[in-house]
C-alpha cells in the first residue's frame, strides 16, 4: 500500500472508495479520504483492499448517476418556478422590460482542494456566483473575518472532511469528532460578524459531523442528523436552492434537503429567506 491508492475497508463490506493520504508505518495504520464522500478515518493497513480500474471506474460511475440525477431534479424545479413567475399579474409589465436576475452570492471555504475545485465547477454550471478558497479546517474561525468582509457573501459554507473517531463513543460529545468542534468555531465567527440568520445563511459541516451542535452554534443548515456520510456536492445543491429562492420567500426546507444526493438523514436546517432578486432594466453595456 502507499499514498495515493485506491482502497476500500474490509470491515466495513468494501462500501467506499478511499484515497490513502498518509500511511503510519510503525502504527501499521492509514489515513482514507472518501473519493466522493466528505469522511477522514483511520484504519490498520490489514483491513485495507485496493480497488481495481474496472471497480473504481464502475463506483466513479456510479456516483456521476446521483451528481446527474439531482443536477436533473434542480433544472426541472427551476422550469416549474419560472413558469409560476410568468403567471403574476406583472407579466405583461415585464415581458416588455429586459430584467436581470440576482441569486444570492456564496463564499464556500473547503478543507479539501480536489472537493473545492468540484464544487465551483459546479457552481459555474447553476449560474451561482460562488468565490472558493481552501482553508483547512482547523484555520477557518480564523481567517473568516477578513474573508467575509472582503466579499459580504449572502451565502457561507463550510465544508470539508468529518467523522467519528471511534465507534461506541458519546454522540453528544464534540470532541469525539475529528472536526466537528472545528466548524462549530468557524460559524460562531461568522455569527459575530453577522447576526441574522436571513441576512447570512449559513450551512456547516461534512461527514458525520455534530448536527445539533452546528446549528446551536448559528448555523442555518447542518449535517449529519443521523451522523451518516454526505456526498461531496450536497453543499452545493443546498447554496443552489438558497441562491434561487426568492427574497420574500421562505425556503421550503424539505425541498432544500430533497434537492440534495444525502437526504435527511444526512442534512437539515432551520427557515431561512431566500436569496433571489430581479431586477431591471438590464444595462445595455
Amino acid at each position: 500500500m502507499k499514498v495515493g491508492d485506491a482502497v476500500s475497508r474490509s470491515s466495513y463490506g468494501n462500501d467506499i472508495c478511499f484515497q490513502i493520504t498518509e500511511i503510519d508505518p510503525a502504527k501499521k495504520t492509514a489515513v482514507l479520504k472518501g473519493l466522493e464522500v466528505r469522511l477522514l478515518a483511520d484504519a490498520p493497513l490489514h483491513d485495507l483492499v485496493r480497488v481495481g480500474e474496472k471497480e473504481l471506474r464502475d463506483y466513479i460511475a456510479g456516483c456521476t448517476t446521483e451528481q446527474d440525477d439531482a443536477l436533473r431534479m434542480i433544472r426541472m424545479r427551476r422550469l416549474i418556478e419560472e413558469e409560476k413567475r410568468s403567471l403574476r399579474s406583472d407579466v405583461k409589465f415585464r415581458a416588455s422590460h429586459d430584467f436581470f436576475e440576482k441569486p444570492g452570492r456564496v463564499l464556500h471555504l473547503d478543507g479539501d482542494s480536489s472537493y473545492l475545485e468540484k464544487c465551483l465547477m459546479f457552481y459555474e454550471e447553476l449560474r451561482i456566483p460562488a468565490i472558493g478558497h481552501h482553508v483547512s479546517e482547523s484555520r477557518m474561525a480564523e481567517v473568516l473575518p477578513h474573508f467575509l468582509e472582503q466579499y459580504h457573501p449572502d451565502i457561507l459554507i463550510l465544508t470539508g472532511h468529518d467523522g467519528l473517531l471511534r465507534k461506541g463513543q458519546d454522540l453528544s460529545n464534540v470532541y469525539n469528532y475529528r472536526n466537528s468542534e472545528k466548524f462549530i468555531k468557524a460559524v460562531r465567527a461568522a455569527r459575530r460578524y453577522e447576526r441574522s440568520f436571513d441576512d447570512l445563511i449559513i450551512f456547516a459541516g461534512a461527514c458525520q459531523s455534530h448536527y445539533e451542535a452546528m446549528l446551536d452554534a448559528g448555523a442555518n443548515f447542518a449535517s449529519s442528523p443521523h451522523r451518516i456520510l454526505i456526498h461531496a456536492l450536497d453543499p452545493v445543491f443546498i447554496a443552489e436552492k438558497i441562491a434561487y429562492t426568492p427574497i420574500n420567500q421562505t425556503v421550503n426546507i424539505f425541498d432544500v434537503v430533497k434537492s440534495t444526493i444525502t437526504g435527511t438523514d444526512g442534512l437539515g436546517g432551520v427557515e431561512s429567506r431566500g436569496k433571489y432578486r430581479i431586477g431591471l432594466p438590464r444595462s445595455p453595456y
